[in-house]
């Protein structure tokens, strides 16, 4: 049997993680002692690295629950598991999505403040000075007392 800083170490959690984690429910085999003291066999550590796992993965807590409640009903609850993961699948994919627009716009946002640094372009990355430049960007939202300025 490990202690909560002994399986930190096994898992590479930190201790407040695996307490945490036990917490939640997403250790089911976890044991405790006459002085309710957390111990983990190694089925509970197997837990803890499935939890880590999952949540490597960007999975919440809550699907996390939902997939080990699946587990503990066992192989018939395969096709469900797998459906999760998919969508898990799917929604980091999105996200990917998003952080690939989110870089491409701050590639546009640096060369832009390079630009402003080494050759002097007027600085456009400013509310303040969008009034005196507005004619340069005809293009990019302006609110309305600033485009009848």
């Amino acid at each position: 049997m490990h202690t909560v800083k002994e399986a930190a170490q096994i898992t590479g959690l930190t201790e407040h993680a695996v307490r945490f984690y036990t917490d939640k429910g997403l250790v089911p085999s976890v044991q405790r002692n006459q002085n309710n003291i957390r111990l983990f066999d190694e089925e509970s550590i197997n837990w803890l690295h499935g939890v880590r796992c999952l949540k490597q993965s960007g999975m919440t807590i809550e699907v996390i629950k939902i997939y080990i409640g699946l587990c503990l009903e066992g192989d018939s609850t395969l096709p469900q598991r797998s459906e999760l993961i998919m969508k898990h699948k799917e929604a980091a994919l999105i996200k990917l999505e998003e952080a690939k627009r989110h870089i491409a716009h701050l590639e546009q946002k640096t060369a832009l403040y390079q630009d402003i640094l080494e050759h002097g372009a007027p600085d456009t990355t400013n509310p303040r000075n969008w009034a005196e430049i507005q004619h340069m960007h005809a293009d990019v939202f302006y609110s309305p007392a600033v485009r009848k300025a």
